[in-house]
């Protein structure tokens, strides 16, 4: 359901006394080690960390894929639907994802399929459905459910990117649990879940994770890490019983993996894009500072936030643009408010659809944010610009920024200063950003 948002002309009160300052096009650096042959590396961890596989021989495997953009994704899972095959086994794929995809069958396949995970490129067919079976209940009677085509099958290979989550704190964020506990569960399942607190997440995580390894439908697991620069840095595999085990491992790991800006303090943070790809809430909280439950305190001193559209591959769900204070009409009419707000209501966070106040143009935008801010030396304002919090690596920060950080060795000066370049229309160009590195 797209909404046709109506052209407004907000008067901007002493406009003659705002500067869009020049920007400097900066690199910060991070350990940028990574994996180079994912595939290979994988197939290695399978062949060391699983050794019970005669158990595997004959049984029906399904795979779990969920909505989260990992690197070669589709190498990863071809790689563990080959190896299974070697072993005896007859993989297939689930979409793993709670309601994404609109709490559709389809909508959840075609996620897969824009990730390249489709029956033809991966040789296993992909079932999708939103059909669920309950298996359990927790102690206080929450019934627990399956995704239907994974509980018929004979195993579940419990395959994830690990990584800090949103908007709590725990030994088990997003990982290995969170597709047991929401992934898996579909539409209904998510929606029960998302009943429980944020805060007691950590707790509930590992309890509904034990509760379906004592069904044996475990096969193993497969986590994956990224850094920085969103490169796979690790790829782990473990025998069922060691799924919480790997879980927690690579949360503490992924922790120490995590970017954040070279500076402390901002005026205004113009981000270019979010979207369910790059985080569950659009745009990671642990590098801009804002959620939906305020859990995380000296991220970052932001002022201001600003959003200027949607990725092509979050499929038009906009969670998250609440978390921003500006944005363009554009970006409203780019979102699908159905999808959000299905999604929100799954998750039981309504605010995470709520609209923000919007202006015509990204000049509009900048030009507004600044001039909002208190206590702000509108001469030298401290303004930084990213594609989006996936990628911080190249980056553009204003005088004010770029004096405080660049005596820093994990600070490099590209280019700059230049205008921001906004076309006719007063539009910023998004075609400025390059292929990051780790060097320039």
């Amino acid at each position: 359901m797209l909404i046709s948002f109506p052209k407004l002309d907000l008067p901007l009160q002493e406009a003659d006394r705002i500067v869009i300052p020049p920007m400097y096009r900066i690199m910060q650096k991070y350990d940028d080690w990574h994996i180079q042959d994912v595939s290979g590396h994988l197939r290695k961890q399978l062949e060391s960390s699983v050794l019970d596989r005669e158990r595997l021989r004959g049984k029906r495997l399904a795979l779990t894929v969920g909505s989260r953009g990992i690197p070669d994704l589709d190498k990863l899972v071809r790689t563990i639907c080959d190896t299974c095959k070697a072993w005896g086994a007859e993989p297939f794929i689930v979409p793993a994802m709670g309601s994404h995809g609109g709490s559709t069958a389809e909508g959840q396949r075609q996620i897969l399929a824009e990730y390249g995970i489709t029956q033809e490129a991966m040789g296993v067919p992909v079932y999708s459905s939103m059909e669920v079976e309950q298996y359990g209940v927790l102690e206080d009677g929450t019934p627990l459910y399956c995704d239907k085509n994974a509980w018929e099958a004979d195993g579940v290979i419990l395959f994830n990117k690990v990584k800090p989550h949103t908007d709590f704190r725990g030994k088990h964020e997003s990982g290995l649990g969170k597709m047991v506990a929401i992934g898996l569960a579909k539409g209904k399942g998510a929606s029960v879940f998302h009943t429980k607190r944020l805060s007691r997440f950590p707790e509930y995580i590992p309890k509904v994770t034990e509760i379906f390894m004592k069904t044996g439908k475990v096969a193993f697991g497969v986590g994956v890490v990224q850094n920085a620069y969103d490169q796979i840095c690790r790829i782990e595999a473990c025998e069922s019983t060691a799924i919480l085990d790997l879980d927690a491992r690579l949360q503490a790991f992924a922790k120490t993996q995590l970017p954040r800006f070279k500076f402390d303090r901002c005026d205004v943070l113009v981000v270019d894009e979010i979207g369910k790809d790059i985080s569950g809430s659009g745009m990671d909280p642990n590098i801009t500072g804002r959620n939906d439950t305020g859990d995380f305190p000296g991220v970052l001193d932001l002022q201001r936030l600003v959003v200027l559209g949607i990725t092509e591959a979050s499929c038009h769900n906009g969670c998250g643009i609440n978390l921003c204070d500006l944005t363009v009409r554009r970006c409203l009419n780019e979102i699908d408010w159905y999808a959000t707000w299905l999604n929100n209501v799954t998750a039981s966070m309504l605010s995470r659809g709520q609209i923000p106040t919007y202006v015509e143009t990204d000049r509009d935008a900048v030009l507004t944010a600044i001039r909002t801010c208190v206590e702000t030396d509108f001469d030298h304002p401290r303004v930084a610009r990213i594609k989006n919090t996936l990628h911080i690596s190249e980056i553009l920060v204003s005088e004010a920024l770029y004096q405080d950080i660049k005596d820093r060795e994990d600070v490099v000066l590209l280019s700059g200063p230049e205008e921001m370049l906004f076309d006719t229309d007063g539009f910023l160009r998004k075609d400025i950003w390059g292929q990051e590195v780790s060097d320039p």
